[in-house]
């Protein structure tokens, strides 16, 4: 379900006119206008307005303000402002007020500062839900409901009374009796059995390492919990205003660990996905595009909403550096380009107080007469000439593995090194694909996978056996597969998999590990080898690799490259199996330089196609019959191959399509060589 409308791509953001003087509204408004704004999200901490006492409900100045909005043909997304309950409410109930893993409850004053456990919470959750919808069920402005915002961040789990009784249940219902349970936790270890569900209690901060199986389902546990919460308002809503879509704002794809977007996608109408840059990152671009992939890929291909991102600097990171002429537009479009039906920002006018004063708005504090306003009117010009692009596909070839349950499993404690992070080798290889000019999907390990020409498992430490069997039939029927080191290691109870590693993928590899030898900081280790064609292997470019060395013994597979130095000397770092009417690829250890050259391999043997000569500066991705070529470089690029009308200047392009140093050109194709 998607809102119907605004008609064309969604523009304009947060807004929040109960920080300005009632007068600031119709400026607010005429700006709006001026700028083609269509969509702005309204209330999102706004219960202390709302609700200034218990069970009174105050709307007349929102009435105000979405009856002036209305008006000017600006639709709302009316947010449930649940992210910040008022100061009346929690000194009446403290309870409510998170604890932290190591046992401190967290004062009043910030933002998602009650447990979503807490029944007084979920009770005064459900009563101005209920208010609001009843009160805003037959506006037709109205066009949205924005539960809560992004979930998960900042407080992931709770560690209060309320969370400890929610958990028991919880695992009451996951696992129905204890013994199920303590042969899941391998409680016998350290002695840990428990025989009273009231024994258990949350994986609180210890002097050494809590039950790894027990801090894993915590993290399930705290992420379900969530979303119970949402589904509490979901349901409410949707009981008033049946055919309004629901949905809440991821806190960025890629960068909120604590939430299983997997999980999350099944109960919300629309994906929507927070994204900020970087800002110290040279290429933060390319996280811009993976955190959009992602968000697209979470939606099944559907498209997806920007619900936030900044026209300029942030407040919060370490450095909160301006974003440089050209670029805000660099980033909407680029948003657009791998699916997104909307650029909207956190926020329109940039606040005068509060903690968020220094965050950049559509209007900043320079006012109007400023480069930032006049890009924002240029922007939204843009985007009305883009209105042909909504409902459009991206299509990928190429699909990376990620499951944020290995995730989460992989970044607990005691691992065979502290240089194993699951976004190390995610990010590794997104950005070798994105300079490749291959545009992917982000795909869960048990989904169905067979569209693909390849699929790259990057980051795998936790595989259940059902997923492990979803790739070997893959493989099987003639698909591609690419796994990184430290994969198929442990099953869903982080335990691991029967016989030698990796357990669950050792048939399908081709290959079994005798022992794990992580590398020491900055040390490094070359391969040799390169390239396997007919059995002969030929000498590829120089392959380094850090991180990891393993000692792998073939059992099928064939060896592409081999450890030249280290202590797998001699060893095979690079195998290939061919299985069925596929191929299975592994990778022992993290290229330093090289994995370009192996995904060419990869790539070139599966059959995917990719523009060869452009530099990989040039970010390039097709979204139904648009070209889009976003030059994030300093020089001119000169494209081959693209044929098709400029949406924004109307010129005819037969031949090479030139664009400029940080321009962005969409090309709406007639035909594809």
């Amino acid at each position: 379900m998607y809102p119907q409308r605004p008609a064309g791509i969604a523009f304009g953001g947060d807004y929040n006119p109960e920080q300005w003087p009632r007068e600031v509204l119709e400026e607010d408004v005429a700006l709006m206008c001026e700028a083609g704004v269509n969509l702005v999200s309204l209330g999102m901490f706004s219960w202390a307005l709302m609700e200034p006492a218990e069970g009174r409900y105050a709307f007349g100045w929102l009435d105000e303000v979405i009856d002036r909005l209305h008006v000017a043909g600006v639709a709302v997304d009316l947010a449930t402002p649940t992210a910040a309950p008022p100061a009346w409410f929690v000194a009446r109930h403290p309870d409510v007020l998170p604890v932290s893993r190591e046992g401190r409850r967290i004062g009043f004053g910030g933002r998602q500062s009650a447990c979503s456990s807490a029944p007084a919470f979920r009770e005064a959750t459900a009563r101005l839900v209920r208010a609001l919808g009843e009160h805003y069920r037959d506006h037709p402005a109205v066009v949205m409901w924005h539960v809560h915002n992004e979930y998960g961040a900042p407080l992931g789990e709770c560690y209060c009374e309320h969370s400890v009784a929610a958990w028991r249940q919880w695992l009451r219902r996951t696992y129905r009796d204890l013994s199920a349970l303590n042969d899941a936790w391998g409680t016998t270890f350290w002695g840990q059995i428990y025989t009273d569900w009231s024994e258990i209690d949350a994986p609180r901060a210890n002097h050494t390492i809590v039950n790894p199986a027990q801090r894993l389902d915590y993290a399930r546990f705290s992420d379900a919990q969530h979303r119970e919460h949402y589904a509490l308002q979901r349901d409410i809503l949707r009981e008033l205003t049946p055919g309004v879509p629901v949905t809440t704002n991821f806190a960025g794809t890629v960068n909120c660990k604590s939430t299983d977007l997997w999980q999350w996608a099944r109960e919300v109408d629309v994906i929507a996905n927070d994204h900020y840059l970087k800002a110290e990152r040279p290429d933060n671009h390319i996280d811009l595009a993976m955190s959009a992939d992602l968000a697209r890929s979470v939606a099944g291909g559907a498209p997806w909403m920007l619900m936030e991102h900044s026209a300029g600097a942030v407040n919060w990171q370490p450095r909160n550096i301006a974003k440089g002429p050209g670029e805000m537009r660099r980033n909407s479009l680029s948003h657009v380009a791998r699916g997104s039906d909307s650029v909207l920002f956190f926020q329109f006018r940039a606040s005068r107080f509060g903690a968020e004063k220094f965050h950049s708005g559509l209007v900043p504090h320079a006012g109007t007469d400023s480069e930032q306003w006049r890009e924002v009117v240029r922007l939204g010009a843009d985007l009305r000439r883009l209105a042909g692009v909504r409902g459009s596909a991206v299509r990928a070839e190429v699909a990376l593995v990620w499951d944020w349950e290995s995730y989460w499993a992989l970044e607990l404690d005691w691992r065979p090194s502290v240089d194993l992070t699951f976004r190390e080798r995610m990010d590794a290889f997104y950005e070798a694909l994105w300079r490749e000019h291959v545009t992917v999907d982000f795909v869960h390990p048990s989904a169905d996978i067979s569209s693909y020409r390849v699929v790259i498992a990057p980051s795998s430490y936790l595989l259940t056996e059902h997923s492990a069997k979803n790739l070997h039939r893959y493989v099987e029927a003639g698909g591609h597969l690419l796994v990184s080191y430290f994969s198929g290691i442990v099953d869903e109870h982080d335990t691991i998999h029967p016989g030698a590693h990796p357990g669950a993928l050792r048939e399908l590899l081709g290959l079994s590990i005798e022992e794990f030898h992580p590398l020491r900081e900055h040390e490094t280790v070359t391969l040799t080898g390169g390239a396997l064609t007919g059995g002969a292997l030929t000498d590829g470019d120089p392959m380094s690799g850090t991180i990891w060395s393993e000692r792998v013994r073939p059992a099928g597979a064939a060896t592409v490259r081999r450890f030249a130095e280290g202590p797998d000397a001699g060893h095979p770092a690079v195998t290939r199996h061919d299985l069925g009417a596929g191929t299975a690829w592994y990778l022992a250890t993290a290229p330093v330089t090289g994995l370009r050259e192996l995904l060419g391999q990869v790539l070139g043997h599966a059959g995917v196609s990719r523009p060869h000569g452009l530099p990989d500066t040039l970010e390039l991705v097709r979204r139904g019959d648009h070209v889009f070529l976003i030059n994030h470089g300093d020089k001119p690029v000169q494209v081959e191959g693209v044929t098709g009308t400029d949406v924004f200047d109307g010129v005819r392009h037969d031949g090479p399509v030139t664009v400029e140093p940080g321009a962005v050109v969409v090309l709406a194709e007639t035909h594809r060589p």
